[in-house]
């Protein structure tokens, strides 16, 4: 079976019509199979019109489910679909037998002739191949009634090659239904699902937010149309209510989605759906167990769900739906009764003590005050191993079996389900279980805690959130405690949704002189974080001492999170100070922490930093690995996707692929503009400005790179080493052909890093310098320092900052003919990519150009520069001034100096002349 592209008549089609067109040439049959809305009629019809466009003849056939059971209905329907020049040449039996199966003639007395029907669709089909090339297309072939396969299998037999046959087909119950019309040996092209990358461009073509697609390719296991119908329905829900919807809320499978599932999961025997109900209803289903509650055929029943694709099953015997709706569709259809017997089966199966007494509370519906106390015993095991999503969930299951006498247990079980939710990142049992305290008669530190809990669930939404923060604000007055904390998120918002670090300082120390008042050394010493990382931000020589006096307050346990906490900042300022070795082993003693705590943001937040201290520490197949498990965590959690996606981004660029990379960052900017995340905005355009420049994209890079510095600037950013963009705008402005521009830029950010004593961001700055040096003319000088810059980035322990270097020493040098040396600069950037696993950087490396995007040099011709280079290009290939002026970003007088200068160096006269000599320099040397 040959595994091809993805489905959509938007995302990923071109490889999967090319693997079709291969087998339709090679075999002249092609099978295309998938499940259903997986995209196999968006296929066969892109297929048909291609081949109509060849002005060959194309039969279609599309039968419904009703089809199915009319004997000859999808023959006649082929038929009657036929020119009537393929008709025309039948003998009279042969034209007589299609008549009747049109119903076009009335039924004879005796038995119809069904041998001529046959002959008359082989010769139908044989006229029609003499004309022109026939391509028949039979969409839906599982729909096809059994008189009507058996008569095409015939025909299909007899046809000359220039019948060409394509079905398309959902395997029902796990069996193919096409093989008997093609063949054995017909090829099966499989449409895969699609990948998280492949859901965000579907649903950003569609006008659905990017945000959701983590949890959308989670729901719908890339199938692309069940994984629409989730967007619609989310960003139908999220309208009908104030406020709009946040990425982690429940995807609704109503509607649409739940007919597509329901479709999908019609391919399996209806035994086996009843077996899938159980393993929807359990929290880790597995073989073992489903067999102990009543399943004893569970094995064969779920063998037919894997060959329906609905669910794998692994080694251990483990179960897992491949779309997350399936099983709440199951839920929903299955009606209360069934549910309520199947969680009373797994409540006597299971062997987990949590996992039965939560079957035992969602067998029964009623009010009952011993079960209530079970559950919140439960909820409470969970919260201490770390498990606040699923204590979240007992909670509020307490609460509902409450009676109504007892109101107080049930509101404290609400505000603890509340606060579970909030650390776990689950934003929609947080509102669910504010909305419930909210409607009680609750005490105004109830709602302040319950409306605290919302917007630590937010993660980086928090802009949409200033109801909340209002009223929380009017409910904790007189408590200067709970003040304290609805301050200190006040500045968290300030400065991830305002980009506004100097509100962040100053609510920060509201904060923190509320928290002294009310003795709460906890959130004075938070406080102090925040004071510390905006003045760090701000270029404040005083953060650090702020910082040491957090850390000397007492902070056994935080309360609203470690990645708030002075012990975080700690390491975040040791990455700035690139004291990687400090940062890295804080973060292994750190990690474990986090995870027992639960905090999904938290363990996201601990992982981001190690990716980073990797990456820059050049172990990028390390970085690769904990950027991974950051983005599974985000998905899983519900986190805002943006910074995982940034993560993502940079994770790649240093040791996967740029284009990933690319797709990553053009992802986390989408999710955090809608998020309205300013400093996730900013890292995500930093990462693709910094692909952009490596793969001489200089105009693009430029262009992205400015936005991330009106961004730094609209947000007060001073201190450089928080987000080292500085140096590569630079490069990206020498490549652009404008080495003045950079060098101001440089020589004015390096005064600051020089004050603020940031090493690393000085030696960027320099070896922007040395390129700007270069294109001035001045190749001794940028030779020098662009060597001494490497060494210094080799002291500071920064080796893929080393071998960027030693890649722009490598072009240097070959501007100027020096082969030898720019040889060697360029096996030694090899060698430094290719310990740290840069994959990416080693391929510039062994790249003859050395990454530069162009390779217009020669030995022996003047050297022209990159974005003389790319003119050059574009106006060899036909490209007026005008035409070049736009796509290169520059006005046209631009375009005007630099072709004089390029006809100067080339010794030609005009754009004919410009032309050849361009195709002698690209000549292989």
């Amino acid at each position: 079976m040959v595994a091809a592209g993805h489905a959509d008549t938007s995302v990923g089609h071109v490889e999967l019509i090319k693997a079709v067109d291969r087998a339709l040439t090679t075999h002249g049959r092609a099978l295309v199979t998938g499940p259903a809305g997986a995209g196999k009629t968006e296929l066969v019809r892109a297929v048909a019109a291609a081949a109509q466009a060849r002005r060959e003849t194309v039969l279609r056939l599309a039968p419904e489910a009703g089809d199915q059971r009319i004997p000859e209905a999808s023959a006649a329907a082929l038929l009657a679909s036929v020119p009537g020049a393929g008709l025309e040449q039948l003998a009279g039996p042969q034209r007589t037998a299609i008549a009747l199966l049109c119903r076009e003639a009335e039924a004879p007395r005796v038995g119809r002739d069904h041998v001529a029907l046959r002959l008359a669709v082989v010769e139908v089909l044989r006229t029609l191949a003499a004309r022109h090339p026939v391509l028949l297309v039979l969409d839906n072939a599982q729909w096809m009634d059994a008189e009507s396969t058996d008569l095409l299998r015939f025909a299909l037999r007899l046809t000359p090659p220039g019948v060409r046959v394509l079905v398309a087909e959902q395997p029902r119950n796990g069996a193919p239904v096409g093989e008997p019309l093609c063949g054995p040996d017909t090829p099966a092209i499989r449409i895969p699902p699609l990948g998280a990358d492949e859901v965000a461009e579907l649903l950003v073509r569609h006008g659905l937010p990017a945000r959701l697609a983590g949890r959308i390719h989670q729901a719908s296991g890339g199938n692309p149309r069940l994984a629409l119908a989730l967007g619609h329905s989310f960003a139908e829900t999220a309208g009908a209510r104030d406020g709009g919807a946040h990425h982690a809320d429940a995807l609704p499978v109503s509607g649409q989605a739940r007919e597509v599932a329901r479709r999908l999961l019609a391919g399996a025997p209806a035994e086996a759906r009843r077996t899938l109900l159980l393993a929807a209803l359990a929290a880790r289903p597995t073989t073992a167990l489903l067999r102990r509650a009543g399943r004893p055929d569970a094995e064969a029943e779920l063998a037919a769900a894997e060959r329906a694709a609905l669910v794998r099953v692994g080694e251990d015997g483990s179960v897992e739906f491949t779309a997350g709706a399936l099983p709440t569709a199951l839920a929903a259809d299955a009606g209360w009764p069934e549910r309520a017997a199947g969680h009373a089966a797994l409540a006597d199966a299971v062997d987990d003590p949590v996992q039965a007494v939560r079957h035992r509370a969602l067998a029964v519906d009623a009010p009952d005050q011993w079960l209530a106390a079970e559950i919140t015993e439960a909820a409470d095991v969970c919260r201490r191993l770390g498990r606040r999503a699923l204590a979240a969930e007992l909670g509020l299951l307490a609460a509902e079996r409450t009676p109504s006498c007892l109101a107080g247990e049930e509101l404290a079980r609400l505000v603890a389900a509340a606060e579970d939710a909030g650390w776990a990142g689950r934003a929609d049992l947080a509102h669910r279980a504010t909305r419930a305290v909210l409607a009680r008669d609750a005490s105004p530190a109830d709602r302040v805690r319950a409306r605290l809990a919302v917007i630590d669930a937010a993660g980086q939404a928090l802009g949409t959130l200033d109801e909340t923060f209002a009223y929380a604000m009017a409910d904790a007055a007189g408590d200067p405690s709970l003040q304290a904390a609805v301050q200190l998120r006040m500045a968290w918002k300030h400065n991830l949704s305002d980009g506004d670090p100097v509100r962040s300082r100053d609510a920060a120390a509201r904060a923190g002189a509320l928290a002294a008042l009310g003795g709460d050394q906890v959130a004075e010493a938070m406080a102090l974080t925040v004071r510390a990382r905006m003045g760090r931000i701000l270029g404040d020589p005083g953060a650090e001492a702020i910082l040491a006096e957090a850390l000397a307050l007492p902070a056994p346990e935080v309360p609203l999170g470690m990645r708030n906490a002075p012990q975080y900042l700690a390491v975040r300022h040791a990455l700035f100070d690139d004291s990687l070795d400090d940062a890295r082993s804080r973060l292994m003693v750190l990690l474990p922490a986090v995870q027992a705590t639960g905090s999904a943001e938290d363990v996201f937040e601990v992982l981001r930093s190690l990716a980073e201290v990797e990456l820059r520490g050049g172990r990028c197949g390390a970085a690769s690995l904990r950027a991974r498990q950051a983005l599974e965590l985000t998905i899983e959690a519900g986190l805002s996707p943006g910074p995982a996606w940034y993560l993502a981004a940079t994770a790649e660029a240093g040791g996967g692929s740029f284009a990933r990379a690319a797709g990553y960052a053009r992802r986390g900017i989408q999710a955090s503009r809608e998020e309205r995340d300013q400093v996730f905005l900013s890292r995500s355009l930093h990462a693709l400005g910094l692909v952009e420049l490596a793969t001489g994209e200089a105009a693009k890079a430029v262009a992205t790179l400015r936005q991330v510095e009106e961004l730094e600037a609209a947000q007060k950013v001073a201190d450089p080493s928080i987000l080292r963009w500085h140096g590569e705008l630079a490069e990206a402005l020498v490549a652009a052909d404008a080495p003045a521009e950079a060098a101001r830029l440089a020589d004015r950010v390096r005064t600051v890093a020089v004050g603020l004593g940031r090493g690393g961001v000085v030696a960027a700055l320099d070896r922007a310098r040395g390129l700007c040096l270069s294109a001035q003319g001045e190749a001794d000088a940028a030779v020098h320092l662009l060597e001494t810059t490497a060494q210094r980035f080799d002291a500071l322990g920064l080796p893929l900052e080393r071998g960027r270097t030693l890649l722009a020493l490598a072009r240097v040098e070959r501007r100027r003919r020096r082969r030898a040396p720019a040889r060697a600069a360029l096996m030694a950037a090899a060698e430094v990519f290719g310990r740290a696993g840069a994959t990416p950087w080693a391929e510039l490396a062994g790249d003859p150009a050395g990454g530069e995007g162009t390779r217009t040099e020669s030995a022996s011709a003047p050297a022209l520069t990159e974005a003389e280079a790319r003119l050059a290009l574009l106006v060899s290939q036909g490209a007026s001034n005008q035409e070049a002026a736009a796509k290169l970003f520059v006005s046209v007088k631009t375009v005007e100096a630099r072709l004089t200068r390029i006809y100067q160096k080339l010794d030609v006269r005009s754009r004919a002349q410009l032309a050849t000599a361009l195709t002698k320099r690209n000549a292989p040397a």
